[in-house]
């Protein structure tokens, strides 16, 4: 007796809670939500903000970049230069020449390395400032056009609900007046 009673009332509280529920999903039905959907890896690529950030990169790092590429340089030839002279060389200087030749290409090794932890940190510095200010624009848009979600990542996005032109256009017309 004692479990029919215990099923009947688990029934009945999944009863009105189904009945809650439907009523609840009624009064969403009622009133349509606005979604809206943004292209993150767009506005990483064609934003003018991430574009000035490109450049600017490029402007810090090409002193560096060009010593690394003169560097590599320097590697090549005392390698050719090696391998042209080395037989001709006694086995001292061939010894010599060969752990100079290691021992700058340990060092374009550090360089190179070095370079690429440097380059990838301050890209990431940038893109997060990219995408704080993409936030802010995406906000500011979504309160005043009244939206109730916008996403970011998705698997599909309809072209019909996808703003990120309208966002490209708020970003490049924040960064004039930045």
């Amino acid at each position: 007796m004692q479990t029919g009673m215990f099923s009947r009332r688990v029934i009945g509280a999944v009863t009105l809670s189904l009945a809650v529920f439907a009523f609840g999903a009624g009064a969403v039905e009622a009133q349509e939500a606005r979604i809206a959907a943004v292209n993150s890896d767009r506005i990483l690529r064609e934003s003018v903000p991430a574009k000035a950030a490109q450049t600017k990169l490029e402007a810090e790092f090409a002193k560096r970049d060009k010593d690394l590429q003169d560097l590599a340089q320097r590697l090549k030839s005392m390698s050719d230069s090696l391998d042209k002279s080395g037989a001709s060389l006694s086995a001292t200087d061939r010894a010599q020449k060969q752990r100079d030749l290691s021992q700058l290409d340990s060092d374009f090794q550090r360089k190179q390395r070095e370079f690429r932890e440097d380059l990838n940190q301050r890209r990431n510095e940038e893109l997060a400032a990219v995408l704080d200010r993409a936030n802010k624009v995406i906000k500011q848009i979504a309160e005043q056009q009244h939206y109730d979600l916008i996403v970011q990542e998705a698997v599909y996005v309809s072209p019909r609900i996808d703003i990120t032109d309208q966002v490209l256009k708020a970003l490049a017309g924040s960064s004039s007046s930045n």
